[in-house]
């Protein structure tokens, strides 16, 4: 498992805001949402190649953690199940004047 210490957790916090971990047997990926600049790419490349917009968030949101996550197909896999939860949206409200 990828050493990091919370000084680095809080380091990535007061610089990207959110940090999430994503875990998968026994192994971790460290990631910061992703900017409106890589959502749009990713968006862009996905009506071409679906797996590709999951390769680019991971690519672009990646702080650190275990390389495996990113190389080995299956963890890759497991970990795209759980990209899309760290692209923040909040609540709007739309009202008629």
């Amino acid at each position: 498992m990828a050493k990091v210490t919370q000084e680095q957790i809080d380091a990535w916090k007061k610089q990207h805001g959110s940090v999430f971990a994503i875990k998968v047997e026994g192994k971790i990926a460290y990631l910061r949402t992703p900017d409106r600049k890589t959502l749009s790419y990713a968006s862009a490349v996905a009506s071409k190649d679906p797996l590709q917009f999951n390769e680019l968030i991971l690519e672009k949101a990646w702080l650190g953690g275990d390389e495996e996550l990113r190389t080995n197909d299956s963890l890759f896999l497991s970990v795209c199940g759980r990209l899309a939860e760290i692209i923040e949206i909040k609540e709007a409200t739309l009202e008629k004047l």
